[in-house]
């Protein structure tokens, strides 16, 4: 059993070590799918400019295979020691995969090495990425009261977007303050040299963390036994709980990492705008993503988790298409800043509570495993490789609005997952008649 909530003090103290280790760990992973027009073009010389693209993306994506893997072992490594010990090796690890990058010889001087040692660090980063989020989240909710756990877990939504924010940043001011040729000739490695930063002290933060699962619950019930391990018994006794999660997952990840990462490319690429502005514009999405996830958080520890995910699928149904027929048509900063902060608000109001309901889908025994294994699976298909998706779309239809029928496609098929999910707003996460058992257990 996961101990009692925190005071107030130590409440906020947990936040603001979660908030910055995760903004750390997101700024090194987002980085890179930002800097994919300039990637593509060092590392993969030999294709035209929409090929280059295309590879630099599915690299992007590639990181996203390993996730499932990560968020299967290092989740059930933080349901046996820990989450602490968990999260500190998730730092480390996304810390060489980065410093790996920012030293990485380009295709013109090891020839196909240099594609093949960049899969290999992305892998790394989407292995870390995979355990980070079941280990960061539970901790999270398993610090929160009954009726704050919604804001609790809105803060693994917000620190992402000032991860997001800090990497479109950072990327943005090298435009602004290199000419084109020195950002192609070394700037783009600076975020990544800064990005080996997150080590020392993203673990030195972690470490200051209070632990919330002793890994006493990871052990066999007297009499009981525990067959092949955390992740058969995940699928044997919660299978339902894994299904519905995953499809829970998916409804909002791909137009997410769209929205925060494939659309700063996109606006380079086909609507013709400024490295500069289309990062900015990434920078507005981190931000508002920051602000709103507390504040939507708190309305749904108010009103409960599946209102505003409902809501949230459906606005985003109604409006991806239109956004990005607008778009199209009038391709202006004004425009590119209105629709990725309109959409970026309908994913918050979605986003958090999915979040949020999660870990409440799993027992405290195997809740990292579960977290980590149904988000990671989810996101690697749907998120990871959507940049990619939307890019062949575009480049095999010739239409710029091609995204959006992909997009429109996950969340419906999301959808069919809601009438299965059980709102435990208010609930104790551990309470016996409320851990989940009697309502997913069975496929």
């Amino acid at each position: 059993m996961a101990p009692q909530p925190q005071s107030g003090a130590d409440v906020r103290r947990t936040i603001l070590a979660t908030t910055v280790g995760n903004a750390l760990e997101y700024f090194d992973f987002t980085v890179y799918g930002f800097l994919a027009f300039i990637i593509g073009k060092l590392f993969f010389p030999s294709f035209d400019t929409a090929g280059q693209l295309l590879l630099a993306v599915g690299t992007f994506g590639a990181g996203f295979v390993m996730r499932p893997l990560g968020g299967v072992v290092i989740g059930a490594y933080a349901d046996r020691a820990g989450r602490k010990p968990a999260m500190v090796l998730t730092i480390f690890l996304m810390a060489l995969g980065c410093g790996m990058i920012a030293v990485m010889p380009t295709y013109a001087q090891i020839g196909v090495a240099a594609p093949i040692l960049i899969v290999v660090a992305r892998s790394i980063q989407g292995f870390s990425a995979g355990g980070e989020f079941g280990a960061s989240t539970t901790l999270l909710v398993e610090h929160a009261r009954p009726r704050t756990r919604g804001y609790m877990a809105s803060w693994q939504f917000a620190s992402q977007g000032l991860g997001v924010l800090t990497a479109a940043l950072t990327v943005a001011i090298l435009s602004f303050a290199l000419t084109p040729d020195a950002l192609e000739r070394w700037g783009w490695r600076v975020p990544f040299a800064l990005g080996m930063l997150i080590a020392p002290v993203g673990a030195y933060i972690r470490r200051r963390l209070e632990e919330t699962h002793s890994g006493d619950s990871a052990r066999p019930a007297p009499g009981g036994t525990r067959r092949g391990g955390r992740v058969a018994t995940l699928c044997r006794e919660h299978g339902r709980a894994v299904l519905v999660a995953i499809m829970i997952t998916m409804g909002g990840t791909g137009a997410s990492y769209v929205v925060s990462f494939y659309m700063p490319t996109y606006a380079i690429h086909e609507l013709g705008m400024s490295p500069a502005v289309a990062l900015s514009a990434a920078a507005l999405t981190g931000a508002l993503a920051f602000g709103c996830a507390p504040l939507v958080g708190r309305w749904s520890d108010r009103v409960g988790r599946k209102p505003l995910i409902v809501a949230g699928r459906i606005a985003l149904v109604l409006l991806i298409y239109p956004a990005f027929a607008w778009l199209k048509a009038s391709p202006t900063p004004a425009v590119l800043f209105t629709v990725v902060g309109l959409l970026t608000v309908v994913l918050a109001i979605q986003a958090v509570p999915s979040i949020t309901i999660l870990p409440e889908m799993f027992p405290e025994s195997v809740r990292a495993t579960g977290m980590s294994l149904v988000y990671s699976v989810g996101v690697a298909i749907f998120g990871g490789f959507a940049p990619f998706i939307s890019t062949w779309l575009v480049n095999a239809s010739g239409n710029k609005v091609a995204p959006a029928w992909y997009l429109i496609v996950v969340a419906l098929v999301s959808m069919a997952g809601l009438p299965y999910l059980r709102d435990r707003t208010g609930e104790t996460i551990d309470a016996p008649a409320a851990s989940g058992v009697s309502s997913y257990s069975k496929v």
